[in-house]
């Protein structure tokens, strides 16, 4: 097995598969301030009891894109009442929590902190063990809550700083098929959308923005086809496209250089997802039961995405299943569950566990294969 999480131990209450979890879950790792909380029964059915969501999107409107130290302040104000909310929504007290999970990283780290010691200053008032989440996890395991899914099964994890083939084979056990060797989908989006003038947060706005146009007008870069892997390049496009849009002179160029954009960022993924289950099949041979591809992150809000990977997993025989619209983004939802799913093999965390910026979630192919050179905050994916 390949544990993703080493913060997690087997010393806190094990709870054994029999037992009805209930999990206050805290998000903070970039610019929402949430909390929520989910109920986990014995047979795998998952209830979100509350889910509450700060965003801090007219705080950073003005500068493009999200300020770190902004981001950390408006944490530090919102999250006890974010929290409140979120268990009087429930119905709940604190004693009727069976735990509290955190998102420790990666990301911001000084959101991250906010959120973890707010969650450390929960466990150990009320006596409730803590479970430490890496953000990414809470992603893989978010289409649960929309749908009681079984393990394993292939997950492309695409998001404004991620983008990622995954094995899934359960709780903290997954494997790196493939990665971007460059920028994330989701950057791709942002930086794109920031070219043609659009608001932040810019991926949404593209995609209004292209409902309008027709991209075949723009010829743009196809990349790594000539690679066998699963592996993602979004930079050539990023950079073509900003060039592009210096030479849009009509909001109709405008509209179809969006157009073009999306529909060459849905292409990649469906290309790169194409090969993941082409492997996934070569390597699991015929099975019972048709294989599940699941699409988890921001950039599965995007319905032209959504749509282009329906379709190239129904090429494959793969079924499809993206979480509800509300869960794709970042939220405190997927972080409960996953950390319920933890507290459900008694998996804890030391209340001393540091916010990590950088937190892989196959750690293990992040150093022995690293798709981008380790620095001092660690290897990235």
């Amino acid at each position: 097995m390949n544990r993703v999480a080493d913060y997690s131990s087997g010393t806190g209450r094990a709870t054994g598969p029999a037992r009805t979890l209930t999990v206050l879950g805290l998000e903070t790792s970039c610019d929402e301030t949430a909390a929520a909380v989910v109920r986990l029964d014995p047979d795998g059915t998952v209830t979100v009891l509350s889910s509450e969501v700060h965003s801090q999107t007219d705080d950073h409107a003005a500068f493009g894109g999200v300020v770190p130290e902004i981001a950390a302040r408006s944490h530090v104000e919102m999250i006890d009442g974010v929290t409140r909310r979120a268990m009087a929504g429930a119905g709940l007290d604190y004693a009727d929590l069976d735990g509290v999970a955190a998102t420790a990283g990666p990301g911001l780290v000084g959101g991250v902190m906010v959120g973890l010691g707010f969650g450390k200053a929960v466990a150990l008032a009320r006596g409730l063990p803590l479970v430490a989440v890496n953000h990414l996890e809470g992603h893989a395991v978010s289409a649960r809550l929309g749908r009681n899914v079984a393990y394993p099964f292939l997950l492309l994890l695409a998001s404004g700083g991620h983008c990622q083939l995954l094995e899934v084979r359960g709780i903290g056990d997954m494997s790196r098929l493939g990665s971007t060797i460059d920028d994330a989908a989701g950057e791709a989006f942002d930086k794109i959308a920031k070219a043609l003038g659009l608001g932040y947060p810019g991926g949404p706005a593209l995609e209004r923005l292209a409902e309008g146009g027709d991209g075949a007008r723009f010829d743009l870069p196809r990349a790594l086809l000539g690679r066998k892997d699963c592996d993602f390049s979004f930079s050539g496009l990023k950079t073509a496209a900003s060039r592009l849009a210096r030479t849009c002179e009509t909001d109709q160029d405008r509209a179809d250089l969006a157009d073009g954009v999306q529909t060459a960022i849905a292409r990649q993924l469906a290309e790169r997802s194409h090969r993941a289950m082409q492997d996934w099949i070569g390597a699991h041979g015929a099975t019972a039961t048709r294989p599940l591809f699941v699409v988890a992150g921001g950039v599965a809000a995007n319905r032209t995405v959504r749509a282009v990977l329906e379709a190239a997993a129904a090429k494959n025989g793969f079924d499809f299943l993206a979480p509800p619209m509300a869960y794709c983004t970042d939220n405190a939802a997927m972080i409960a569950l996953a950390g319920a799913e933890r507290l459900q093999q008694g998996l804890v965390s030391d209340i001393d566990t540091a916010a990590r910026p950088r937190w892989p979630l196959d750690e293990n192919k992040a150093l022995s294969d690293p798709m981008h050179k380790p620095g001092r905050k660690g290897a990235k994916a």
